[in-house]
């Protein structure tokens, strides 16, 4: 019988990544979400009854040693980004995380991947850097082979940070407000992050952290930039001072509860500390390098999915195309 992974969020943006590539690996995948009716979207991902989304709450002994009932490895894919409610960032990046790897202890799972953050500190200001810290100490007080991966900011068509910015260029009129335009970030294409969690499911990896980021180190204005070029559109970056994004996030902050979630908060004074922060590997750190796997750049892949954001759509090469005849 084929082995079996559980996967914790393995229907999200990284999740589902990590799932197909267990699929064609020829393993049994167990997706592990809150709503599996609305993950459904990984079961063609392998033949009929490979990939199988199930209830799991993470925040709940039973519910966690149910989904793990009989696996072979686990990966830890959940991360939040809300600071309230009862999925917040300690009960779901600090308890949840270790009690996965707790209960994979106990069930006897052969290999456990967990993914973190590059900013993970538990020395950090922001309450998502140091939640996500102890989540990784839980893990290895219970699973000291635990593979743990970091990654700076992570791109992809699913992915919500160039598709809300491309968003925002094109209903935002002519200026682009960003927090921290010098902060140094080194973005990681998602499926190199799911490549480097397969090699430590399937043991080709030593236990330990990893910190993954791509071929660039780029500040976030030189991300934007890139963005930018992309969509084919002009605008102009303005950075906002830190006390005017304070004051810009605390006024979301109040919209948004006001309007019981109709408002977005865009951004919040958690994440404007971590803006303070280069989300770059460190030396000394392995990552994707050690794991063989070669990086890919954002030029060679955000074309791929940010083309509906140019002016003329899927018609934007054809009008190129057309004005080069012309000439």
């Amino acid at each position: 019988m084929s082995k079996l992974v559980t996967i914790f969020g393995g229907s999200g943006f990284v999740g589902r990544y990590i799932a197909r590539r267990m699929a064609k690996e020829g393993w049994r995948v167990r997706v592990a979400v809150r709503n599996p009716n609305e993950a459904l979207h990984v079961k063609p991902y392998g033949v009929v009854g490979q990939v199988e989304p199930v209830f799991c709450n993470i925040r709940d002994d039973a519910s966690v040693a149910a989904a793990m009932q009989g696996a072979d490895a686990a990966v830890n894919c959940v991360g939040t980004f809300s600071k309230g409610g009862r999925n917040n960032f300690a009960a779901v990046q600090a308890e949840g995380a270790t009690r996965i790897a707790r209960i994979a202890a106990e069930q006897g799972v052969g290999q456990l991947v967990h993914i973190s953050s590059i900013g993970a500190n538990a020395e950090a200001e922001s309450d998502y850097s140091k939640t996500k810290a102890a989540g990784e100490a839980g893990i290895l007080a219970h699973f000291p082979k635990a593979m743990i991966l970091r990654p700076s900011v992570i791109f992809g068509i699913e992915d919500n940070f160039f598709n809300r910015f491309a968003t925002m260029a094109i209903w935002g009129g002519p200026v682009l407000p960003i927090v921290g335009a010098d902060t140094k970030f080194q973005p990681v294409y998602v499926d190199d992050v799911a490549q480097a969690a397969v090699a430590g499911v399937l043991g080709k990896a030593k236990p330990g952290a990893y910190e993954l980021g791509g071929p660039e180190v780029l500040s976030f204005r030189e991300m934007m930039t890139v963005m930018l070029d992309v969509i084919r559109r002009r605008r102009l970056i303005v950075n906002l001072p830190w006390f005017a994004a304070k004051a810009l996030a605390f006024a979301l902050g109040i919209a948004n509860f006001l309007t019981l979630g109709i408002i977005p908060a865009l951004i919040t004074a958690d994440q404007i500390k971590d803006l303070r922060v280069d989300n770059v590997s460190h030396d000394g750190v392995p990552g994707l390098k050690e794991l063989g796997i070669e990086p890919r750049a954002l030029g060679a892949v955000l074309p791929d999915y940010l083309w509906r954001f140019r002016p003329s759509g899927q018609y934007s090469e054809i009008k190129a195309s057309a004005k080069n005849l012309k000439a």
